[in-house]
């Protein structure tokens, strides 16, 4: 596989108290498979003109700024079109735009949102920022050439707003949070879970009651991963080969998702199935180990909680911390297609198991599903993936 570089994106927000609608907007656009860019505006107060504020300031600068128009007048446009809140009468959202050109030239626009900064080789170190003046607001902007692993942490004001007056007497200042964050980090931590490490600490200073829309967005340098899970055996016995030299055959990690099928993968390596008596979880049936295999999993069990993992990720991301430092077949499942896959590849068997229940076109049935339904959220998580059946 050809290792290639490309921005990750990932954030998270919590709401205001009692609010149903975030005040905080996060759109991400590829105008050319060289760029990306990524916008987080926050609106005037909260709840539905903030939401409102919010979601006209990103999608505008997003598109425009995806169809190569100058940033000043970007920021004309976006200032003549927000709606007039009927009680401060002004139109106010402030946003973040971090605009990636592959190569990695980084460009960074901020206006009145807390000063986004790097974590670059493990340690928050401040951007290199000039204050421009556009239709009389100041825009801090700054322009580097971005290494490997280097990640641009941007914020909406409820983070330096968490606590205030509540576990802390004047917020959660910029020093404590590059600090905060450079404690938590380590190589190879996705963007979305670096957000939701600071929106969480954010949420916990509130007392889980928070005052403000709080809202984190991380933009990550990363090598491209791929992942290649095998799920369930051919429908032809002939076919076992076949789908076990192209599974093998592809570069990067190789998971193998079921009893019948781990003897398929274990048949064509000549190698024996061992199972694995460490890591077992009560709620989820134990692992195996074949040589040559990285992971070795049980099949539709394993992976409806696989599902619900990636069905919480995309949403709160609550269950980040149970899955992430968990080693049962689920949690290494998740880790492997959530946080170091770039792209994934399935090779799925559409054989009728009669092995979970007496009725094997229902477990049929709903391992397609599944499978499906997996694929729908890791494509919203912004993954590649590509399957074949057989």
């Amino acid at each position: 596989m050809k290792i290639e570089m490309l921005a990750e994106c990932g954030w998270l927000s919590v709401n205001h108290v009692g609010e149903q609608l975030c005040g905080d907007n996060v759109a991400v656009v590829d105008p050319n498979e060289h760029c990306r860019i990524f916008v987080l505006a926050d609106g005037m107060g909260s709840g539905v003109k903030a939401n409102i504020l919010s979601t006209l300031t990103a999608k505008m600068l997003s598109v425009m700024l995806a169809n190569k128009v100058d940033f000043d007048e970007c920021l004309r446009t976006v200032i003549r079109t927000l709606p007039i809140c009927s009680e401060r009468h002004v139109a106010y959202s402030t946003f973040t735009v971090v605009k990636v050109d592959y190569g990695y030239h980084v460009t960074v626009y901020n206006y009145d949102n807390p000063t986004p900064f790097l974590i670059h080789d493990g340690k928050s170190v401040p951007l290199d920022f000039t204050v421009v003046e556009v239709e009389g607001k100041k825009i801090q902007m700054a322009w580097f050439d971005a290494d490997y692993e280097d990640c641009i942490v941007t914020m909406s004001d409820g983070t330096i707003n968490a606590g205030m007056g509540v576990t802390l007497n004047y917020g959660w200042q910029l020093p404590q949070i590059m600090e905060f964050m450079e404690h938590n980090y380590r190589k190879g931590m996705s963007a979305k879970a670096l957000a939701t490490i600071l929106v969480d600490r954010c949420n916990a200073l509130y007392g889980y009651a928070p005052g403000d829309d709080t809202t984190c967005g991380v933009v990550r340098i990363r090598e491209t991963e791929q992942v290649n899970v095998m799920f369930g055996p051919p429908v032809r016995k002939e076919d076992d080969k076949v789908m076990a030299e192209q599974f093998f055959n592809q570069e990067g990690k190789h998971i193998v998702c079921g009893g019948t099928t781990a003897k398929v993968a274990a048949a064509w390596l000549g190698k024996e199935i061992v199972p694995d008596s460490v890591n077992m979880d009560e709620t989820i049936p134990p692992m195996s180990l074949i040589e040559g295999v990285d992971l070795v999993t049980e099949g539709l069990i394993t992976m409806k909680r696989v599902v619900e993992y990636a069905e919480n990720y995309l949403g709160t991301n609550s269950e980040y911390f149970n899955w992430n430092y968990s080693l049962d077949g689920a949690s290494l499942i998740a880790s492997a297609l959530f946080e170091e896959a770039t792209c994934i590849r399935f090779y799925v068997g559409c054989a009728v198991n009669d092995a979970y229940e007496e009725d094997g076109a229902v477990s049929f049935r709903e391992k397609m599903d599944l499978t499906d339904r997996l694929i729908q959220l890791l494509n919203q998580m912004g993954k590649t993936t590509e399957t074949i059946y057989y």
